[in-house]
């Protein structure tokens, strides 16, 4: 059988029937089929004449033929050859590397190599040079990255292209600084970086599994001889039918690696968590602690930290007030109100608030109901989508028992102190309940999932150690009885439970906390 050698060019027509559109198919991911030849030579060599990998040229393909609803392959007979050169069988075999050949100018002068005439009109009215024109804006190609406060995060040693790295946290806490981070933390190249922020207006109605397929190959088709490639997809959670891409990448690792971040702690939850199993490594990021705070501000103290909160951004400027403002109404308005599907928010902002003003009280959702006059039910979903937000967090009670646990009222915590100060009706400054907010949020972030316990007296917190059970009290002044007094009679309930921490300002600054870690690390 003789193979024909052909040059390959796309073209998309958008008003292309269902019906008329060419049957085109891809085995193994690295090679195409002419369907009315029947013969499979190799895509080995794309753009410009350059050669490059059947790895390569299958993105390529994929943004064409598969991503596209209206993809039309067209194909031009250049020339017929009697035998098929070994080095393509090479390729065709293993997806190695062509070497440059010296044919001339004349593309049929050279049986191995293929080129592309034209790609136009991908993405379904987004072309390819648009969405790279985006993508430039958005990453580093120039090598000119600002200096930023380093991010107290455990990060894996390495990136592995079968496996992506997930950051979930609260809108502008700094994720997408913390992904700039990670080129230098990890020693990468900014131009083999593709940075892209899926809140983009420019993308419009753009926002599903195609437009990442075509990001990719994009990108690869502009860098052919890029052999490792990092994606940064920020706020992915808008994007439709991401998981499921993102699993197919995966499963047949290609030298694409992936970082992507989301404001939604329920982005890995369900039924996603299920498309994704064993492929994900998840770390939350929140806004600055302490140490991050003073290098920010390295005369301010522990009551500026507590007044002004963590929030990167607000800290910089002179009225940093009014951005934690436009934090607040962003927060609900854009994680919140549309996902509940609320057709208003006043009803959202006075859960929030008398969230935030009861914090470290326990909060009765019939009460809460009645005061914001809405149903129970929906005072709860609001409640449960501020929490996927990272607007608050429940505080559950402490108990073994699923009876006793879900028979108590939950406390609920603010994701920051300064935001919290922005939202709720100023009664007077409450130290005490703002270093617990502190203390709550230095809990969760070394992994710690904190309860509180209840008896005749109260324990702040309760946390699940490495070391086991640890009671921590709260409390501005020095501890007085009534602190005491609790906590004898929580090691009446749990005897086994390991010495208590008592926690002031001094210890907090001390860093008394950072003894405790979850349990298995």
């Amino acid at each position: 059988m003789t193979p024909s050698w052909a040059r390959l060019r796309y073209e998309l027509w958008p008003d292309l029937a269902p019906d008329s559109r060419p049957q085109v198919s891809v085995d193994d991911l690295g090679h195409f089929r002419d369907p009315t030849r029947g013969n499979r030579p190799s895509l080995a060599s794309f753009l410009g004449g350059q050669v490059v990998t059947d790895n390569h040229a299958t993105n390529l393909l994929h943004l064409v033929c598969l991503g596209m609803p209206a993809a039309r392959l067209k194909i031009e007979n250049l020339h017929n050859s009697d035998t098929r050169s070994p080095t393509d069988d090479a390729s065709a075999r293993g997806g190695r590397r062509f070497p440059p050949r010296s044919h001339g100018s004349d593309p049929q002068s050279c049986p191995i190599r293929w080129t592309v005439g034209r790609l136009s009109s991908t993405l379904d009215g987004m072309d390819a040079e648009r969405l790279l024109e985006i993508t430039a804006y958005w990453s580093y190609w120039d090598g000119q990255v600002q200096k930023t406060v380093p991010r107290d995060l455990d990060l894996p040693r390495r990136l592995r292209d079968s496996l992506v790295l997930v950051v979930q946290g609260a809108r502008r806490c700094g994720k997408s600084t913390l992904l700039t981070q990670m080129m230098e933390r990890y020693r990468l190249n900014p131009k083999h970086c593709a940075f892209l922020n899926f809140e983009d207006p420019r993308l419009g109605q753009h926002l599903d599994h195609t437009l990442l397929h075509g990001w990719v190959a994009a990108f690869r088709g502009a860098h052919p001889r890029i052999k490792k490639a990092y994606f940064f997809l920020d706020e992915i959670q808008g994007v439709t039918g991401w998981e499921k891409w993102l699993r197919t990448q995966l499963e047949r690792p290609n030298d694409n690696y992936f970082v992507i971040t989301g404001s939604n702690a329920q982005l890995l939850s369900g039924e996603l968590s299920g498309v994704l199993t064993g492929r994900h490594l998840t770390l939350e990021l929140f806004p600055f602690d302490l140490g991050e705070f003073r290098q920010v501000r390295p005369v301010g103290t522990f009551e500026d930290y507590l007044e002004d909160g963590g929030f990167p951004e607000p800290l910089l400027i002179d009225n940093g007030d009014r951005l934690r403002q436009q934090y607040f109404s962003d927060i609900i308005e854009r994680d919140i109100r549309e996902r509940v599907g609320a057709r208003s928010a006043v009803a959202i902002k006075q859960v929030v608030q008398m969230a935030f003003e009861s914090a470290g009280a326990e909060l009765s959702l019939r009460r809460l109901a009645g005061a914001a006059g809405i149903a129970v039910d929906t005072a709860a979903s609001y409640l449960a989508a501020c929490e996927a937000a990272y607007l608050v967090f429940s505080v559950p009670y402490f108990a073994f028992s699923d009876r006793k646990r879900s028979a108590r009222n939950k406390k609920y915590y603010p994701i920051d102190t300064g935001l919290r100060r922005m939202a709720i009706t100023h009664t007077g400054a409450d130290r005490g309940k703002l270093l617990e907010c502190a203390v709550h949020l230095e809990l969760r972030r070394r992994g710690l999932q904190p309860a509180y316990w209840r008896g005749r007296g109260e324990v702040d917190f309760v946390a699940a150690t490495d070391r086991g059970i640890v009671p921590v009290q709260v409390s501005w002044e020095a501890p007085i009885a009534r602190h005491h007094r609790a906590l004898e009679e929580f090691y009446e309930s749990f005897p086994h439970a390991q010495e208590a921490l008592l926690i002031g300002p001094a210890e907090f600054e001390a860093g008394a906390l950072a003894e405790l870690a979850p349990p298995g690390s």
